[in-house]
């Protein structure tokens, strides 16, 4: 009795494992064959109709792995061919100011499934010795990309360079230009809390920031200084307008792009032609940063480096006051020339 009882259960057992086996087998050929089936829902189908003119966003979004393996330079030429990538001029780029937000912007322009940048600044149009090297190598500096999609880059000296403005009108007189601008006082300080930094790392004394904002001999503003030309935007901006119309350009808010920055985001979008695709589920606020960290996907986060928002030195009320006093009729002529206005004291 116990012997056939046995034999029955490894009967039971033997047909078990054959229907187990047998679906492992199916699922496997199924899976297999999932890449040659046509989805039911058409990615493109969800965002809607498009015309020729309009980017085609399909499966961008999802193509973000495969670009970042080409960029660490881990594709054949065949790979490159096959996906149809190219590395193409820059449609915008991202021109000023230092100390305004340039890489947080780029870095959240980014989040754009239409957007592809440049992961380090190119210093072409700015550096005499690049921009003898000519237009295709700085073409082979971009990364690879769709050919519906934008490539920007950004470099903030080329606001301030005074060779830039011609050398880019030369590349591209369509290009769109991003500026984005914090109050001018607040934006020489943080310069000046940068390069401070960058000497105590090697050991090395600095002047306080009064002392180089301030003239010793007359007690005016110290206009010689780097850090406070740069916040002289009108200034820049005008020789600029020698070879484009403000059309061209976009004006950020840097310092609401740090407190409120969807909206600042919305309003590039607008100005770069592109549909609406970054929304606040993108944007989370990292409470120990005190910064907005960006969301691509449920599996990937990313927040800007460290060296980001560094604590300023004390400076010395009056020296403020001045400096505010000194930017205020240029930043009403920035007002007047831009059409955009800042609550700047």
């Amino acid at each position: 009795m116990l012997f056939k009882q046995q034999a029955l259960l490894r009967q039971k057992l033997l047909v078990l494992g054959s229907l187990a086996i047998g679906s492992l087998l199916y699922l496997v050929a199924r899976v297999g064959s999932l890449d040659r089936l046509q989805p039911l829902c058409p990615i493109d189908g969800r965002f809607g109709p498009h015309s020729q003119d309009e980017i085609p966003l399909q499966a961008l979004q999802f193509k973000r792995g495969l670009l970042h393996e080409f960029r660490k330079g881990n594709a054949t030429k065949e790979q490159i061919r096959l996906h149809n990538l190219v590395q193409q001029l820059p449609k915008a780029i991202i021109i000023g100011v230092r100390k305004g937000g340039t890489r947080a912007l780029l870095e959240m322009l980014n989040l754009h499934p239409a957007v592809v940048k440049a992961s380090q600044e190119i210093h072409f149009f700015d550096n005499d010795e690049n921009y003898a090297k000519g237009i295709e190598w700085y073409r082979k500096k971009m990364p690879f990309s769709y050919p519906h999609q934008i490539t920007i880059e950004k470099s903030p000296a080329y606001f301030i360079t005074e060779e830039v403005p011609e050398r880019i009108y030369k590349m591209n007189s369509s290009i769109k230009l991003l500026i984005i601008v914090r109050e001018p006082t607040t934006r020489a300080i943080s310069d000046y809390t940068q390069v401070l930094e960058g000497k105590e790392r090697k050991n090395k004394t600095y002047y306080k920031f009064e002392k180089l904002a301030i003239d010793p001999n007359t007690c005016e503003v110290n206009t010689k200084y780097k850090a406070v030309r740069t916040s002289i935007y009108t200034k820049h901006l005008e020789r600029w307008l020698k070879y484009f119309p403000i059309e061209q350009f976009h004006i950020v808010d840097g310092d609401r792009l740090i407190t409120e920055p969807l909206p600042e985001l919305q309003l590039v979008e607008k100005f770069l032609n592109l549909p609406p695709r970054i929304s606040q589920y993108n944007l989370y606020f990292n409470a120990t940063r005190g910064f907005y960290c960006l969301r691509f996907n449920i599996v990937f986060n990313k927040c800007l480096a460290g060296s980001k928002g560094r604590i300023h030195p004390e400076v010395d009320i009056s020296v403020i006051t001045k400096l505010r006093k000194f930017f205020h009729p240029f930043n009403q002529k920035f007002y007047q020339i831009t059409g955009r206005t800042f609550n700047w004291p």
